[in-house]
């Protein structure tokens, strides 16, 4: 037991914090969602049913598609094999916001950050994701870009009034 204990162990991670690992994940906020190999869904916590609206009973061995638009799903699973036959992610370290699709169908905007997990051997046993919803954000600082749109072709069209109505303010 102590052997496995220190096999396991990472840089920064206690030995006695191994028994945390299960409440820590499935108690989180924010979605963790470990995939196997072959892409079927082995980890959905809480954060992951709250985000999305699915169970885990009813993901759990089951692909992402439930999650990802029709139009992503040839892009993401290139994207996944690809990942998995060479032992690195496009996006490594790196936070994307995605689209994504709650049970409802409605639209979602997920932060996502990406990464392979490796058994003890070193084996690529599949691949994490941890997301957080963003769908607010996003919407927010999309009415704000069109805004700023709006504004820079009334300011083009118009210069003189533009700055007018500035100073009349």
């Amino acid at each position: 037991m102590e052997e496995t204990h220190t096999r396991m162990a990472e840089p920064g991670i206690a030995n006695a914090d191994f028994a945390l690992f299960r409440p820590i994940v499935a108690q989180a906020p924010d979605a963790f969602i470990f995939t196997d190999k072959l892409g079927a869904i082995r980890l959905w916590n809480r954060g992951a049913e709250a985000i999305f609206g699915y169970t885990a009973a009813e993901v759990l061995g089951n692909g992402l598609d439930v999650i990802i638009p029709e139009r992503f799903r040839r892009a993401h699973w290139e994207g996944f094999r690809k990942a998995i036959e060479t032992g690195r992610t496009k996006h490594d370290r790196q936070v994307l916001t995605t689209r994504s699709m709650h049970k409802d169908g409605s639209t979602l905007y997920v932060d996502l950050s990406f990464g392979l997990i490796r058994d003890e051997a070193g084996a690529i046993a599949g691949a994490l994701a941890v997301g957080r919803d963003c769908t607010a954000r996003y919407r927010s600082e999309a009415a704000l870009r069109a805004r700023i749109a709006q504004l820079e072709a009334s300011a083009k069209a118009d210069p003189v009034a533009h700055t007018q109505s500035l100073h009349d303010r």
